[in-house]
């Protein structure tokens, strides 16, 4: 049976923090309306798992409610392509939050609060847990920090992550479309189990690729790349979800890869990064 109780809704799978993501800072000005403002980028928005995380605070905490609480997430990779902002963004902010008015809630706690977030906004499943410890993991229970468990797996230091984003794909309409998650349940926990077994990143990108394969979001684009880069030996996925495709590998590989790339003439925003090993924190 699926849990209604949203600590308790989560993923199984696997993935990877990387290093270019999401900075929030938060400021507060004492007795002023509304009581929050939310920028991207120093753009005044509507960011819904931010709003929502912020309300939750707002009618748990009472000595919130006497500050005006002004948020900026910096986001330094596409929004809704699968690259977890909404849910770093929620992260960074709960955790910010929690050190700010000195709530007492420990690491874990005001992460919780981020999942939370993050499953009633139908945002996404499994990438506050994650972000919340870094690295390269598996989620083998699914769950917020504290509840669902995850595996922490080696990879070397010098790994470096290649994305190439098109655009978005809607996660919270994919979250609802029923056939998607029949496709997802279907293949999903039994490549996780396989993971388990043997957790190495070349699984990881193989059974990732199988995966993408199976759940049948690709766009033309991304079957187009996933044939070149087969020819020269390359496995790429597609991040889940948005459309676009990423590789682990080392970084002497990294202009091999790119130089492919431009010889087909592929336009996209290009994304590398080390990966994160160290999980959200906040940052003096």
């Amino acid at each position: 049976m699926i849990s209604k109780v949203p600590l308790y809704v989560g993923s199984r799978g696997s993935g990877f923090s990387i290093k270019d993501g999401v900075k929030t800072t938060v400021k507060v000005e004492r007795n002023s309306k509304p009581r929050y403002q939310i920028s991207i980028n120093g753009v005044l928005t509507d960011f819904e798992v931010s709003e929502h995380l912020l309300n939750m605070y707002i009618s748990r905490f009472e000595d919130i409610k006497n500050f005006r609480i002004l948020v900026n997430h910096k986001v330094n990779v596409p929004i809704g392509a699968g690259l977890g902002t909404s849910g770093a963004a929620a992260l960074g902010l709960s955790l910010a939050l929690n050190d700010l008015f000195e709530l007492g809630m420990s690491r874990v706690e005001a992460a919780q609060l981020a999942h939370i977030a993050e499953v009633e906004c139908k945002t996404g499943l499994g990438t506050v847990i994650a972000e919340t410890y870094g690295g390269f993991e598996i989620r083998v229970k699914a769950g917020a920090p504290g509840v669902g468990e995850i595996i922490q797996v080696s990879v070397p230091r010098d790994s470096a992550v290649f994305c190439l984003i098109f655009g978005p794909l809607s996660t919270k309409g994919l979250l609802t479309d029923n056939d998607v998650c029949r496709r997802v349940n279907m293949l999903g926990g039994k490549l996780v189990d396989e993971m388990v077994k043997d957790p190495d990143f070349h699984n990881f990108m193989k059974f990732s690729r199988m995966f993408s394969n199976h759940v049948g979001l690709m766009s033309s684009e991304v079957i187009k790349i996933f044939k070149i880069m087969n020819e020269v030996g390359f496995i790429m996925s597609m991040p889940m979800f948005g459309d676009g495709v990423f590789t682990i590998c080392g970084d002497d590989l990294v202009e091999d890869i790119l130089g492919i790339l431009h010889d087909h003439k592929f336009n996209g925003r290009i994304i590398l990064s080390e990966i994160d090993f160290d999980g959200a924190r906040i940052i003096v």
